[in-house]
């Protein structure tokens, strides 16, 4: 997969992209969701982030398969108080990942919570990762390891544990959620579903736009290459 160099952010309304994926991150407070996206799209760790207040966007560009890719990436908080907020974010997306800290077994339960949720207001068919978070911290472990692969193979979904702080398995699980999508949507395997939201192209629903959230996207570009 090559990557697509932003240079600056009024040089993405001269990128005519194929297909248009949208992707959330899921999971309770302070398991490290902007961290990892912080990680996979600027490179950068910070140890003094502050919980997401609502969402967050941030956009990547790829090319793959002879084919432009544009991906739409949420960041959303993960109080309580911005549930019914963050719901209606979930609409049209074709992937997520479901977060958990290995040193909190709370957030791994809950887990559960945000899937059913997610399913009820999205779709089966959405592509998921169940991501273990801050693999650093081993020694401070509450779920293992085999606890989470049993949870991901219930749901048949691809797991890995993480660490934003040293990038580990960041990549990896993003890439292969993203060729998931792809590879699905090349296969009209979304169809139905597309059918009753507002798509463009193939590849899933142009929130961004329809928000007219622009302040936030110009601030988060980014280009990567798998």
């Amino acid at each position: 997969m090559e990557e697509i160099k932003i240079k600056y952010p009024q040089q993405t309304e001269t990128i005519n992209e194929d297909y248009l994926f949208k992707i959330i991150v899921l999971g309770d407070c302070a398991v490290g969701k902007s961290n990892i996206l912080s990680k996979f799209c600027k490179n950068v760790f910070n140890k003094s982030s502050k919980s997401t207040i609502g969402v967050e966007l941030f956009t990547k560009f790829y090319k793959y398969d002879n084919k432009i890719i544009k991906v739409n990436i949420w960041d959303t908080a993960g109080q309580e108080r911005f549930t019914s907020m963050i719901t209606t974010y979930y609409k049209g997306a074709k992937g997520a990942l479901l977060v958990y800290d290995i040193t909190r077994e709370n957030t791994f339960k809950n887990i559960d919570i945000w899937l059913k949720e997610l399913i009820s207001i999205n779709s089966d068919k959405i592509s998921l990762v169940l991501i273990g978070n801050k693999s650093d911290l081993s020694l401070l472990r509450k779920v293992q390891k085999s606890e989470a692969q049993l949870k991901a193979a219930k749901y048949k979904i691809k797991f890995y544990e993480t660490s934003a702080l040293d990038s580990y398995n960041i990549n990896q699980a993003f890439e292969d959620l993203i060729k998931d999508i792809y590879i699905k949507t090349k296969n009209n395997f979304y169809k139905d579903d597309d059918n009753n939201i507002n798509n463009k192209h193939h590849g899933g629903f142009d929130l961004n736009k329809q928000m007219n959230n622009k302040k936030k996207e110009d601030d988060s570009f980014c280009g990567c290459n798998f």
